[in-house]
């Protein structure tokens, strides 16, 4: 009867057994893009300017897009902003998606840090980020002119990065 006390230590070893062995030999910097290679899903979000904005957002934006989810108070969305509108000079068009939080304080942000967006949209609950895939900020989604997402970048964009996927879109 006592080795019957000791099977809830016996899981127990198991399991940490079973996740160390995940954890080890998990890469940190891979990060799932499970929507790369299908359409942008459907759904609507207004515009920071009030008006409706709707997705797919290559509508009325000719050629591929990038969508960049992003907010405020996100340090590494901050660290990006330089290499944001490093894209926009060369003629990239950007889409940002600006992630639960109140509309003056994007305002705010895009005034302090520059303006890197052919238009900017509200995911005020944060739903839209989620049937992207987007699983922090910033993250930036490649759509081609099909409305296909081709790739997926998540963390800061850096001037490698950009260049990278600008080369992937063909541009």
């Amino acid at each position: 009867m006592k080795w019957v006390a000791a099977i809830p230590l016996v899981v127990l070893a198991l399991l940490a057994i079973l996740f160390a062995g995940y954890g080890l030999k998990r890469d940190p910097q891979v990060v799932p893009a499970a929507l790369v290679g299908r359409p942008l899903p459907a759904g609507t979000l207004p515009k920071l300017d009030g008006s409706p904005g709707k997705l797919p957002l290559t509508a009325g934006i000719k050629g591929p897009v990038f969508l960049n989810v992003f907010f405020s108070t996100c340090a590494p969305c901050i660290q990006e902003a330089p290499a944001l509108m490093a894209m926009k000079q060369q003629g990239v068009k950007i889409v940002g998606i600006a992630y639960k939080e109140p509309e003056g304080d994007t305002r705010a942000f895009l005034a302090e840090y520059g303006n890197p967006y052919a238009q900017v949209l509200v995911d005020r609950d944060g739903r839209q980020a989620i049937e992207l895939g987007a699983s922090g900020a910033p993250e930036t989604f490649l759509v081609d002119g099909k409305g296909m997402i081709i790739a997926k970048h998540s963390g800061v964009m850096t001037p490698e990065k950009a260049d990278e996927l600008i080369q992937k879109a063909g541009l």
